[in-house]
C-alpha cells in the first residue's frame, strides 16, 4: 500500500472549507483545543465548538464573518487580530506562542498557539488556520518528573532573579538538549517559556494592586521596564498599564 506524500492544494478557500466540514465533528470533540480558519480579512469562516463556548456563543455560526477583535474582550481581541494580519500579510507562521486565552467562564488561562497561512495551487494566500491548546497538568507519571518538578519549583521560587539555563541543568542533571526535550514532554513548555509564564503570572497578580509598574517589573525579574512591557504585551496582548485599567 502506498500513501501520497502531500495533499493537492485547494483552488480557493470555499473548496478547502468544503473538505474540512467533513471532519468538523472531530474538531468539536476537543474541549481543550480551539481551532479556526479565517479568510484573508482575518474573519472567521470555520470554528470549533470550543471557541464558540469560550466567546460566550451558543452556536459557532454566531462568530462567522467576524474578526477576533469583534468577539473577544478588548484585552485579547486586538492582539489576536494583529497576529492574524501579520500571518496573512507575509505568510510567516506563528509557532509555539505562549499566551493568555479565555477558558470556560471567560476566565484567562495559559495556552500555546500556532497559526499558519493557507495557500492555493499558485502559492497565493487564501486564508489562515490556527489552533490553541490548553496547558494541561504536568505528566507526573513520567520517570523524569521529580527532577523536572524541582526545576519548575526553582523557577517559581526564583523568577524575580535572573534564571540561567546552567542553573537548571545543574539542578536536574540533564544536558541543555535533554532539559528542553523533557520540559516540553512534561510541562509542554521550554524552560524559557516556563520562566516567562512564572514572571508574567506574578505580574498579572501584582497589577491588580497599586504598586508602580516599574516596581512590578523589578519584582518579576525585569531590570528593564521596556523589556517587561514588550514581553507582557507579547503574551497578553496589552501593555501592563492597559491590563491594569481593563481589570479595574
Amino acid at each position: 500500500m502506498t500513501f501520497p506524500l502531500s495533499l493537492p492544494c485547494p483552488r480557493d478557500l470555499p473548496e478547502l472549507l468544503g473538505s474540512l466540514h467533513l471532519i468538523t465533528p472531530l474538531l468539536d470533540a476537543m474541549p481543550g483545543v480551539v481551532f479556526f480558519v479565517k479568510d484573508t480579512a482575518a474573519r472567521y469562516v470555520l470554528i470549533n465548538q470550543t471557541l464558540a463556548q469560550r466567546c460566550g456563543a451558543k452556536d459557532a455560526n454566531a462568530l462567522l464573518g467576524k474578526t477576533a477583535e469583534q468577539v473577544f474582550p478588548s484585552r485579547f481581541g486586538p492582539h489576536y487580530t494583529e497576529q492574524d494580519l501579520r500571518v496573512l500579510s507575509d505568510g510567516s507562521p506563528l509557532s509555539d506562542q505562549l499566551e493568555l486565552h479565555l477558558y470556560p467562564g471567560r476566565e484567562p488561562g495559559w495556552c500555546l498557539t500556532h497559526k499558519l497561512a493557507l495557500h492555493d495551487a499558485q502559492g497565493s494566500i487564501i486564508g489562515m488556520a490556527g489552533i490553541s491548546y490548553d496547558l494541561l497538568a504536568p505528566q507526573s507519571s513520567h520517570p523524569a518528573y521529580e527532577k523536572l518538578a524541582a526545576v519548575d519549583g526553582h523557577i517559581r521560587e526564583h523568577y524575580a532573579q535572573p534564571v540561567a539555563l546552567s542553573e537548571l541543568t545543574a539542578l536536574s542533571g540533564f544536558s541543555v538538549a535533554q532539559l528542553e526535550r523533557l520540559c516540553k514532554r512534561i510541562f509542554q513548555l521550554t524552560p524559557r517559556q516556563m520562566i516567562h509564564k512564572a514572571r508574567l503570572g506574578a505580574a498579572t497578580q501584582l497589577l491588580s494592586g497599586e504598586l508602580p509598574i516599574t516596581e512590578i517589573a523589578l519584582r518579576c525579574g525585569y531590570t528593564d521596564h521596556s523589556a517587561f512591557s514588550r514581553q507582557f504585551k507579547a503574551l497578553t496582548g496589552v501593555s501592563p498599564s492597559q491590563y491594569r485599567d481593563n481589570h479595574r
